[in-house]
């Protein structure tokens, strides 16, 4: 890349030239580049890889459009709390995309998680349900609701109750070994290792006990 001064005789310019050189603005810099023409040998390995993009892709929009218990704001707000979470920055919606891309490569199914609602939110009573959109006839059967009051040190667990096809939930849930009234504190769902949807983890919920 080469800084240019008055490109083409002008104040600026953008835009390929006879498919030789390309003008652009970088950083308020008027630069220019040799013209190359993207690589793209659509192997069978990039085939599968973008086909589990298109899949995550249509899951959420699909999640999005719901009915009911469809994927709302305050999921939107805890994937992008997850996110945040990571050195490089992505929204909500990438972040999803990742959990899901990654999960396939490994082998495993994905998983939209919706409608996370954590209500009556007291140190010892504690009532919580995200509701699943699993990937074909993937289903979750073992996971736990991770707590702690930094979203990067999620440090507490509690298997969840896994209502097939359908929830994870906490029902009246004691807390009050590491729940302290006054204290806001961060939740995560994450499938169990070896489950069909492992590593296809929620967002980050917050709340603050009562």
């Amino acid at each position: 890349m080469a800084k240019v001064n008055a490109p083409l005789f002008s104040f600026n310019a953008s835009g390929k030239l006879a498919n030789s050189l390309v003008y652009f603005g970088w950083k308020g810099i008027d630069a220019v580049r040799s013209y190359v023409t993207p690589s793209n040998p659509n192997t069978a390995a990039q085939q599968t890889q973008r086909g589990y993009f298109t899949a995550a892709v249509s899951a959420i929009h699909a999640a999005l459009a719901l009915a009911a218990n469809s994927l709302d704001a305050a999921d939107k707000a805890a994937n992008a709390l997850l996110a945040s979470t990571f050195p490089t920055p992505r929204t909500w919606f990438n972040q999803i995309v990742k959990l899901w891309c990654d999960a396939k490569v490994a082998g495993d199914s994905g998983c939209i998680y919706t409608d996370g609602t954590i209500s009556d939110p007291t140190h010892d009573s504690l009532d919580v349900i995200i509701y699943l959109n699993e990937e074909g006839a993937a289903t979750i059967a073992n996971g736990k609701f991770f707590f702690g009051t930094s979203k990067s040190a999620l440090i507490h667990s509690t298997a969840a109750t896994i209502n097939a096809n359908t929830s994870v939930t906490l029902v009246n849930f004691d807390g009050s070994a590491f729940l302290t009234a006054g204290v806001k504190y961060y939740m995560q769902f994450k499938p169990d290792a070896a489950d069909p949807c492992e590593g296809m983890n929620s967002g980050i919920y917050s709340f603050t006990a009562t």
